[in-house]
């Protein structure tokens, strides 16, 4: 059945969107379509067990048969997404691509694979758009817990309204707790007890936050809360669903079959029978830490808050800008400043894209001036360094609307924005392609030195010429008199660039000359 959900004002219309969601134990796709009523309405679902978690060997590598599944499955919906536009589709992984350590190569292939690229995004930015997906369904009064338990990870959280107050991901998922806490298929009651202590020292840290914001309603989220709601709703363990009472009832059932595989309960599925311990286990451990009294399922969870987000992405709501202006905000930067340096720095992206083969990225254009909004970030730590400890708050922060990859491109991009221009360097954090990334580096530094005197009124600056290793620069007639500081801060950084094989040439414009066409940076206001 197809069911509606309201999406933000001014969202694109009767359009088709997609997202998809690998998760640690199953992959999800869902396409939906975006009504003239404002709506998000699901046309169309796909779900594969996947199992990528249980593909992790003790060194944590996923196994090549746990890498074909997730190609076959991938093949699949790319079918499927064949006639959605391809900036109406967003994949999203987790837990396991997180903590895999060949997850670069198999990313090269599943990206092939779906025909899109995968984003791996953070535990907070899971959180995020968990909250997001099931908030929708939400009354806008009171507070809400939500509690999403994965494969390989759980996520909490509490909100009110649509803003989440708390976001937490715990490493602990039914797939990951399942094989450490009976590998070998048997349930005993000593089992029980490690698996719910190993999830209460998980939730240590956080159960006091949670317990002072409290909250009116707590609603459970993805497949294993689901299963382990019909479970105690169809054996009558629980009528009324997930409470202490009813999870301590299926708790006992569980031991005194003793075994996995001889659990035939009314409402569990064949293929999420082998992970129903480790989360029966985790959801105790949850309601006992937290004070639950009950809780709701929800059919929301990550695949709806992706596809969400999307939207908002496509309209004046994207998170990514919420989150710059959070941080430009609470670290006190200088906004003027930064709009001037982003306003040089895109510019020049315009101008240049076409010869140095960044025409079409308007992902990287994006990327580039959220980097120059931030790229004095890391003067709230110190002014000696303060680009590494930018980029170091850049790559290991919560930032919430940005994927991991997206993390190493704001990191790589405030790292190089000033000193040594070192492609190394960029490597070691950003692992994509390294050439539109060191391209876009230089047009951050070339911005960073054009306003570092931080004069009010803006240069007016152009492109007289590009080639694939060149550029000129062409400033107004006489400005250099007045900024021969900025001159010497330019012949300085041509010597750099000559290093890394570009080669950059700043020119004055005769009083008598006509200026060539195209844009400048306009005096700012």
């Amino acid at each position: 059945m197809p069911d509606p959900t309201p999406v933000p004002a001014g969202s694109p219309r009767g359009e088709i969107a997609a997202a998809v969601d690998l998760g640690s134990n199953s992959f999800h796709m869902i396409v939906a379509e975006l009504s003239p009523a404002g709506e998000l309405r699901v046309i169309d679902r796909m779900k594969h067990r996947v199992r990528l978690a249980a593909g992790l060997d003790d060194e944590g590598r996923l196994s090549a048969e746990a890498q074909q599944r997730a190609f076959d499955s991938l093949e699949l919906m790319g079918q499927r997404l064949q006639n959605v536009r391809p900036d109406c589709v967003r994949a999203v992984a987790t837990n396991t691509l997180r903590r895999a350590r060949n997850t670069v190569p198999f990313l090269v292939r599943a990206n092939r694979a779906l025909g899109h690229r995968i984003d791996v995004i953070s535990g907070h930015e899971e959180a995020r758009l968990i909250y997001q997906g099931v908030g929708y369904d939400l009354p806008r009064q009171g507070r809400s817990l939500v509690v999403d338990i994965g494969g390989g990870s759980t996520e909490v959280i509490i909100g009110e309204g649509g803003e989440p107050l708390a976001l937490d991901s715990l490493y602990m998922g039914c797939v990951s707790f399942s094989m450490r806490y009976f590998p070998d298929g048997r349930i005993t009651r000593e089992a029980m007890k490690r698996a719910e202590t190993a999830a209460r020292l998980e939730l240590q840290p956080v159960k006091r936050q949670y317990r002072r914001l409290g909250w009116t309603r707590a609603v459970g989220s993805s497949g294993t809360i689901r299963a382990i709601d019909a479970v105690l709703r169809n054996t009558g363990l629980s009528p009324e669903g997930i409470t202490p009472r009813g999870l301590s009832r299926l708790r006992k059932l569980m031991v005194d079959v003793g075994r996995i595989d001889k659990l035939a309960l009314e409402g569990l599925s064949e293929t999420r029978r082998p992970v129903l311990p480790g989360g029966v286990a985790i959801l105790r451990a949850v309601i006992e830490a937290l004070k639950v009294e009950r809780m709701t399922a929800s059919n929301r969870a990550l695949r709806e808050g992706v596809i969400l987000d999307l939207v908002g992405r496509r309209s004046e709501k994207d998170a990514r800008s919420v989150t710059v202006e959070r941080l430009a905000l609470r670290f006190g930067l200088d906004r003027a400043h930064a709009a001037r340096v982003r306003r040089t720095a895109q510019e020049l992206f315009d101008l240049v894209a076409a010869p140095w083969g960044l025409d079409g990225d308007s992902s990287l254009r994006r990327m580039l001036g959220w980097a120059a909004d931030l790229h004095e970030l890391g003067l709230a730590v110190s002014h000696a360094g303060y680009h590494k400890h930018g980029a170091y708050l850049l790559q290991h922060g919560d930032l919430g609307g940005f994927s991991t990859a997206d993390q190493e491109v704001l990191a790589a991009l405030v790292l190089s924005h000033r000193g040594r221009l070192d492609p190394e360097r960029i490597g070691a954090l950003y692992r994509g392609p390294l050439d539109p990334i060191l391209r876009a580096a230089v047009l951050l530094r070339l911005a960073y030195r054009i306003h570092r005197s931080r004069a009010l009124r803006q240069p007016v600056v152009r492109v007289a010429e590009v080639g694939p290793t060149t550029v000129t620069l062409l400033f107004g007639a006489h400005f250099f008199d007045d900024h021969p500081l900025t001159r010497a801060e330019l012949t300085e950084e041509a010597a750099v660039l000559q290093k890394v094989g570009l080669k950059l040439t700043v020119v004055e414009a005769g009083p008598e000359a006509t200026p060539p066409a195209g844009p400048s940076a306009p005096p700012a206001r």
